[in-house]
């Protein structure tokens, strides 16, 4: 996803497929890959953003990253947590890259004024881990 749009859709919480807003009366949807976490993981950490019940099935299938087999869920709170990026430094001969970490730096971090974000991150709190065709048939009822 381009760093901009992937900016707008979660700093706004919209679908990352059509970037309209993504929530729903039962909350927001979001779709991580078989992997990415376990299923009894309290909070998440995730640079996804949420997509519409429009596009639910669509990003399902079609996102590689899912291989098919999305974990979904139904999220109540989740508040921007930081950013994935690279970490600068200046020395001897300028600029120049020091780290690439694989985590994403929390908002408050000391190195963050020399931080390239490229993504947002949102921190899943409150949440039902769901199966994808029974969420859509919840949604049908309180639609």
């Amino acid at each position: 996803m381009h760093p901009a749009r992937q900016r707008e859709t979660m700093q706004a919480m919209l679908c990352q497929v059509c970037a309209r807003p993504a929530r729903t009366p039962a909350g927001w949807i979001f779709l991580a890959g078989p992997d990415d976490c376990e299923p009894d993981d309290t909070t998440i950490l995730t640079a996804q953003p949420p997509v519409c019940v429009r596009h639910v099935r669509a990003a399902a299938r079609l996102c590689p990253h899912l291989d098919g087999r999305p974990m979904v869920f139904l999220v109540q709170s989740a508040p921007l947590h930081g950013v994935h990026g690279t970490l600068y430094g200046y020395g001897q001969g300028g600029v120049h890259v020091v780290a690439q970490p694989d985590f994403p730096l929390p908002y408050g971090h000391h190195n963050l004024p020399t931080f390239l974000a490229s993504q947002l991150v949102r921190c899943l709190r409150s949440f039902r881990l769901v199966d994808l065709d029974e969420l859509l048939q919840h949604l049908r009822q309180v639609a």
